[in-house]
Order: structure tokens, then sequence, then C-alpha cells
């Protein structure tokens, strides 16, 4: 599928901002200025974004602990998300849930989720209600290979199989389930547990951006056209530990400079833009800075902005029907 001149710059300004967001939050938190755990999604974020770029507001995803690049690909406000972070008022979730809590239900964004392997069981939720209302939405679930194993993943497979759901499991396999390795703590192949409950499974390289969106296409038409679920095997790297904070004592010293020089998304994504002639340099460097201007605004804004205050204690805590 060839994209557009403007869909490919769309592209490269979601990855970018990912990526400069990530950096300047893992920067932050470094320095004292954050509270709370973040979980960063720096080196994922062609997975994200070659998603979401075919989803609409009619759409649903729901996240993991490592949230923010889902978010953002989605749609949610960048603003909004680093007031969250900060723990201010103006955040999305009023400063009340920070990082592994952001959600905007009106982007279509469930939540991040502190559970591992809570966001399946959501997803089916949304899926169920597309296809009753007819509404032509479809629902992702992006999981990391540790929650491949939870039992909420697993029931939610075969939920969406048996109903036929317009379902999406995106497992985001960063080599880790926390610190083991993968290959260890996840027994079996992904591609075999989908082949288990019956449906189509897919392995895409997350480093790629264009593969994975076209397995993307695939997989949403599918499951618009009424073919039902589907899961996606993504196989690539984060820059960061598991936790800020993580020692990686776990990794090989060059593992992640080698990544970064080898296979990381934004450099390939530059490289095979520029060479087919699709975009020049100065377009793309462009994009550079002005996402690197806007994410040094709205970490001014955020640092500056007000706290929640003691009113708003209790609110959000109930909800009426």
């Amino acid at each position: 599928m060839q994209l557009s001149r403007e869909d490919l710059l769309r592209a490269y300004r979601q990855m970018r901002t990912i990526r400069e967001f990530e950096e300047r939050v893992h920067e932050e938190f470094a320095a004292g200025n954050i509270p709370g755990f973040v979980h960063l999604y720096a080196g994922e974020e062609a997975s994200a974004v070659g998603f979401c770029l075919h989803l609409t507001q009619k759409d649903y995803i729901a996240s993991t602990h490592r949230g923010h690049g889902h978010s953002i690909a989605k749609g949610c406000d960048v603003r909004g998300m680093m007031a969250e972070i900060f723990g201010k008022k103006e955040g999305l979730c009023g400063g009340k849930g920070g990082s592994m809590h952001i959600a905007d239900l009106a982007m279509g964004m469930m939540g991040a989720n502190g559970i591992v392997g809570g966001g399946p069981p959501l997803i089916c939720g949304a899926a169920l209600t597309a296809k009753t209302l007819k509404t032509g939405g479809v629902a992702i679930a992006f999981i990391g290979d540790g929650a491949s194993n939870q039992g909420t993943t697993l029931e939610s497979y075969n939920l969406a199989k048996v109903w036929n759901l317009p379902a999406i499991f995106v497992v985001e396999d960063n080599g880790y389930a926390e610190s083991t390795a993968s290959s260890w703590s996840v027994a079996g192949s992904q591609l075999g547990r989908a082949a288990g409950f019956g449906m189509p499974g897919y392995e895409v390289d997350g480093h790629d951006f264009f593969a994975v969106h076209e397995v993307a296409r695939e997989v949403i038409e599918r499951a618009r056209n009424g073919g039902g679920p589907s899961l996606v095997h993504v196989r690539f790297a984060r820059y960061y530990g598991h936790f800020e904070g993580d020692a990686m004592t776990y990794r090989h010293v060059d593992e992640v400079p080698r990544i970064r020089a080898d296979r990381d998304c934004l450099k390939l994504f530059r490289q095979r833009v520029i060479e087919a002639a699709l975009l020049n340099p100065e377009s793309l460097d462009a994009v550079d800075q002005e996402v690197r201007s806007l994410i040094d605004e709205i970490t001014v804004a955020a640092k500056s902005a007000p706290p929640p205050t003691e009113a708003d204690l209790l609110t959000d805590v109930y909800v009426s029907y």
C-alpha cells in the first residue's frame, strides 16, 4: 500500500513525537522531577504508529504499563499527557493517574494499565459494542510478551474467536518480560497460540514501520469486514529498562547501542523514504525541529502547572449512570 506524502509525514511526526516525548521523560525522571513510576516506549514507535494510522475515533485501543507511545499514536493530547505524568491538575486524568494510567475515552484510548494482561478483556467489550451496534469499529489490545501468559489474555482470545469479534491482539515482544529474556519466560510460539484459538497469526519486524503498517492494514480490514480476531507478534527492542531506574544488568552492554545504530525505526524510515524520493531530508529535519520545540514547550508548561487541590481528592471516585 503506497502512502501519500502527507501520510508519510504524519507517520514520521508521530514516531518522532513519541521518541522525543520519551527521551524528555527519561531526563526529567532521572532529575527527580516526575513522581510515581515510569516505563518508556522508546525504540518501539513503529508498532503503535503502524497500527494506529489505520484507526479512527470509532476504534478503541487498550494499552499496557508502557503506554505513552500508544496514547500519542491514538491522538491523545501530548500537552495533557505531559501534565498528567507530572501529576498536574490539567493532565488528561486530572493528575491522578500518572504514567501508568493515562486514558482518553473521547479519543478511543481506553487506558494504559498497570495490570499485566488487563487490556485484552477491555477491548473485547469495545469490540462487542462495535459488533452489536454495527459501528464498523475495531478494538486493539497492545500487550507485552509477558502478558501473553496471563489467563485474562488467553480467555480474551477464546471469547473473541467464539463471538467472532472485530478484535486484534498485538503482542509487542521487546525481548524481555521485565528482566527475563522472553525466549525463556514465554513458553511456546505466539503464532502457535493464535492457531490454537483458530485465529490468523502474523509475525512482523517491529523496527520496520512499513512492514507493521501493511500487516496492520490487513488485520484491521479483516476485522472491519466481519472476519473476526487476529493476533500479531511484533518483535523489536526497547531502549531503556523495564522501568526507569532499571540498571539493565541482564542485557549485554552493546545491545542497545548496536540496535540504535543498525535497527532504529526512525533511521530506517528516513533512509527508505529519502532513497525512494518520497520525502526530502529538509522536510524531515523540519519535523524534528518542530517536535523538539513542542516537547520543550509542554515540559515547561507541565512543570509550572498547578497540582490537584484538596477539593479534587474525592472527584472521579464514583460514576453515575
